[in-house]
């Protein structure tokens, strides 16, 4: 009895060792793996710095346009089709923004909605049974829907720090009008980051950011980064 009753620690103590061996390869395995994410992580940093100082770029350079609110149903080609460049509405701005860092919102909506229609509210909010390329990417619940899918999904706080250059941030006006803008590099009152908006004047830069109801923030770095 007494020689099974040792056997038997010995047989427990050595599968405690091997059990502990398997554990630390595993966590030096999962520890490298995690280094080695972290480091990709970081690498990509620089390219995604420099892809939010040229979409802050272009969005402050769209302040320079005199752009009437025209929120009419347009047909446009595709991809890089656009409305009227005196014309347009809050999304266009993010549209035009967009583009002119090489990434066509179009596009990228429009074929996410071809392989999952059922994710966006296009059904529920509008009656529609199938996609359009001229007008899903220019409504910001489709475009809320595509940045928390493909993009990053940000918290809402009343926070300034919590909000930097690149965001992409939508309101509810009141009685359910959402809005779009894009939080730029510029400082306004206390601190806050300012945003280009088109609300209804052309796309201005203006210190509005917690002025609404927040209902989303963002970020998104195109399908690349």
């Amino acid at each position: 009895m007494g020689d099974t009753a040792r056997d038997s620690r010995l047989s427990r103590f050595s599968a405690c060792l091997l059990l502990g061996f398997i554990a630390s390869g595993a966590l030096f395995i999962e520890g490298s793996f995690c280094a080695a994410a972290l480091q990709a992580r970081h690498a990509l940093s620089p390219a995604r710095d420099e892809f939010t100082r040229r979409l802050v770029a272009a969005a402050i350079e769209r302040t320079n346009h005199s752009v009437h609110y025209v929120g009419a149903y347009v047909r446009i080609p595709y991809p890089g089709g656009d409305v009227p460049e005196d014309t347009g509405v809050c999304t266009d701005e993010i549209i035009r923004s967009y583009r002119a860092v090489g990434i066509d919102l179009q596009e990228e909506v429009h074929e996410d909605m071809l392989r999952d229609f059922g994710a966006y509210p296009s059904k529920r909010l509008w009656g529609l049974a199938h996609t359009d390329s001229n007008v899903d990417h220019r409504r910001v619940p489709n475009l809320m829907t595509f940045f928390g899918r493909k993009g990053e999904t940000l918290l809402i706080t009343t926070r300034v720090g919590d909000y930097a250059a690149g965001d992409l941030v939508t309101w509810d006006l009141g009685g359910n009008v959402p809005h779009i803008g894009i939080v730029v590099d510029r400082v306004g009152a206390d601190g806050r980051r300012m945003v280009v908006h088109n609300i209804g004047y052309g796309p201005k830069l203006e210190d509005v950011l917690f002025r609404w109801k927040i209902t989303g923030h963002y970020r998104y770095f195109g399908p690349s980064l």
